[in-house]
């Protein structure tokens, strides 16, 4: 991590580490005394508590980096966001496109209730992971063996949910690069698929396994299609922390639950034959560098996020200048080297978040090793065994 970049990179992980403690803390608090009495009303609480630290993220996007997110939706589709349960689907573009489904989903006024599917791994991040098991994240080991049975009974527990929810899932399994295209498209060759141009290839037990024991409750998909115009730099949260902006364009399309297919092996075929209208609508964006068939659509940029990190901002400014007075911890080398050693424990931990989210880290999707075409269904159920 570059010299500059730190220096703006470990005031701002301070902050965000010792308000999203505070928020882990009352979240806790709220876990171990309401949850057990009413899982309605902590659910309820939490939503609010959660979105305390998820705003300050927010305001890295809106109010730092100034991230241009555009959304191109029908109007009827657009107003029914954040009114109703929702499985959300999208390809996995760039770094931070959980975060603008976060940006998207505090429009829609429920982004303390936008939950996701993740790697059991993030649970474990120091307050971001454990704002996100409070909230009820789904964590995965990415192996259907040992996952199957956990899906089931985390997407069961939603049915009681109080308030609308969005669910989100990247079918593909792993963030976009050239490398896994390439591979994508060698097992697309082999197997006499559609070979993918701008996308992975769906890997569908675990959307399958969403719609089966959601169709009841949740009444509506949003397809959404993650796009970075040609002009732009592809956003990471690197340049986010530094305050480089990009531009974001985002398609959403809402597709009703009840109308899918009803057997699973008809449902994976729609996510599979959705993911290559995906793939088309891709082209359409390269050649036009914008999403032509749907109207633009305005979420502004509240000041919500704004107004709640410069609480953050006041309230620790105010508790650290409390604590160096009463404690006199810069008035000996002791004291310092504390210091000094704080600071670089956030240093390393911002270190940690911003690797886990870059693209070339991440999980290469396994892709079943090259067969005959006549072999091509034995390659695919083998290929759908990992989420």
């Amino acid at each position: 991590m570059a010299i500059a970049a730190a220096a703006v990179i470990v005031p701002l992980g301070l902050l965000f580490f010792i308000s999203g403690l505070v928020v882990n803390l009352i979240q806790a608090v709220c876990f171990v005394l309401i949850r057990p009495l009413s899982k309605s009303n902590y659910r309820k609480i939490n939503k609010v508590v959660a979105e305390l630290l998820w705003l300050e993220l927010i305001w890295l996007v809106d109010w730092w980096a100034g991230v241009k997110i555009k959304v191109f939706a029908d109007h009827e589709s657009f107003n029914l966001m954040g009114k109703e349960h929702a499985l959300v689907i999208a390809n996995h573009r760039s770094d931070i496109d959980w975060l603008v489904g976060w940006v998207l989903a505090q429009r829609s006024g429920c982004l303390g209730n936008s939950l996701g599917i993740m790697k059991k791994s993030s649970k474990f991040l120091p307050v971001i992971g454990w704002s996100m098991w409070f909230s009820e994240y789904l964590f995965l080991e990415r192996s259907w063996a040992k996952d199957e049975n956990t899906l089931k009974a985390s997407l069961q527990r939603l049915k009681d949910f109080p308030q609308p929810f969005w669910l989100a899932l990247f079918v593909e399994g792993t963030r976009f690069t050239e490398a896994k295209l390439l591979a994508a498209q060698k097992y697309a060759t082999s197997q006499g698929l559609p070979i993918p141009r701008n996308v992975l290839i769906p890997r569908t037990k675990g959307f399958v396994s969403a719609v089966s024991h959601m169709r009841s409750f949740v009444p509506a998909i949003y397809d959404m299609t993650v796009a970075i115009p040609k002009s732009s730099p592809s956003p990471t949260m690197l340049r986010l922390f530094k305050g480089q902006s990009s531009v974001v364009q985002l398609h959403i399309k809402r597709h009703l639950m009840k109308e899918l297919p009803e057997t699973d092996e008809a449902v994976a075929q729609w996510c599979k034959d959705l993911f290559v209208e995906k793939d088309n609508l891709l082209d359409k964006h390269i050649a036009g560098d914008t999403f032509s068939d749907q109207p633009s659509q305005d979420i502004g940029r509240p000041i919500k996020s704004l107004l709640v990190v410069t609480s953050w901002a006041c309230l620790v400014a105010y508790g650290a200048l409390k604590f160096l007075q009463w404690s006199s911890l810069l008035s000996s080398w002791k004291g310092i080297a504390l210091s000094a050693f704080v600071l670089a424990i956030v240093t390393i931990l911002m270190h940690i978040l911003i690797l886990f989210t870059q693209s070339e880290r991440s999980t290469p999707a396994k892709v079943a090793p090259v067969k005959p075409k006549n072999d091509r269904e034995t390659s695919e159920a083998k290929r759908d065994k990992q989420l």
